[in-house]
């Protein structure tokens, strides 16, 4: 079966063999904590596994534990034209490296007035659910919807993941792709939804948010709910086309996320949306998001802290029955 860390891990041996100036620097991914020294453990998720084996120190690049350092080195790099694909272990960590991200990556192609292109590619992990705390369980692509010059993608899917990465390695500007830590082991399932009746909601989600919203919309559905599930992959630039015409349908959204809504994801689609398509709304948008504090470290908070299958269907539930 074909995961989202074997799409990734093929995806990426694929452009390094037809590409001599893709490379890829991170922590830990020419091998790791790997006994053998081989490379076969690839790094803390396993997404670069075998590729130190295939391609050597000069193009799979181990880094110290100092983001900023390998961050600013990739964005040389990109400048002078090589493709580099950093991995950043978690999203967290990009706090100490917002600089090089936000003020050279993302600006280095405008303030060059186009000579330069800057096809560097961060990939990231994001999300809660595995006890990780506070520092380590982040979902911070909402942050960087707001940063212009940089493209953001959260796949959900093995085939998701495969196109955002080739597509993102011949970008003119910095593409951060957002790559939730339980998913990696996801395979692909049959997103087609069934179009026998008119659906009654609108609902926009991602990552693995997006698994839950299609459960708890098979779920639904049992019960004579029916409701439309909205998954976009690019995040910025975001393509409303899909959602608004899902609205001309059904009148009512529903956002649900991981991360929490302040300038978030959510807030963006809803804003999006009611320039774009207030006279389609019916009933003011719903956003489902976690509250706005941390992340617990103890999984019964953690629990709580993260909206769940139950909390979906329940929320959806309501506001479907209150507008019958």
């Amino acid at each position: 079966m074909t995961t989202v860390r074997s799409a990734l891990n093929d995806t990426l041996r694929d452009l390094m063999r037809n590409d001599a100036l893709v490379i890829l620097l991170g922590e830990d991914i020419a091998g790791g904590q790997d006994p053998a020294g081989d490379g076969a453990l690839g790094g803390c998720f396993g997404v670069t596994a075998g590729l130190y084996r295939e391609f050597g120190s000069s193009r799979v690049m181990d880094m110290p534990i100092s983001e900023t350092a390998f961050v600013g080195m990739a964005v040389g790099a990109a400048m002078t034209g090589l493709k580099p694909i950093v991995e950043i272990m978690f999203c967290d960590f990009m706090g100490v490296c917002f600089d090089q991200i936000i003020n050279q990556a993302a600006k280095k192609h405008y303030l060059s007035g186009g000579q330069r292109d800057l096809p560097l590619v961060i990939r990231t992990t994001y999300g809660a659910g595995e006890s990780s705390a506070a520092m380590h369980s982040q979902s911070l692509y909402g942050l960087l919807m707001q940063i212009a010059g940089l493209s953001v993608a959260v796949p959900s899917t093995p085939i998701e993941a495969e196109m955002v990465l080739r597509q993102a390695v011949d970008h003119t500007e910095p593409t951060v792709i957002f790559e939730h830590k339980n998913l990696y082991d996801q395979g692909d399932i049959d997103w087609t939804p069934k179009k026998e009746q008119k659906p009654d909601y609108t609902v926009v989600a991602l990552g693995a948010m997006a698994h839950k919203v299609k459960a708890v919309q098979e779920k639904l559905a049992e019960e004579g709910m029916r409701i439309d599930l909205i998954k976009p992959v690019w995040i910025s630039p975001l393509d409303c086309a899909p959602i608004l015409e899902s609205l001309g349908q059904t009148g009512r959204l529903f956002v649900v996320d991981e991360g929490t809504h302040q300038a978030g994801f959510a807030d963006a689609v809803i804003a999006e949306v009611s320039r774009r398509g207030f006279d389609l709304l019916t009933e003011a948008p719903i956003s489902i998001t976690p509250p706005a504090y941390p992340i617990p470290y103890a999984s019964d908070q953690e629990a709580d802290w993260l909206p769940s299958e139950e909390d979906i269907f329940s929320a959806i539930k309501e506001e479907l029955k209150h507008a019958g």
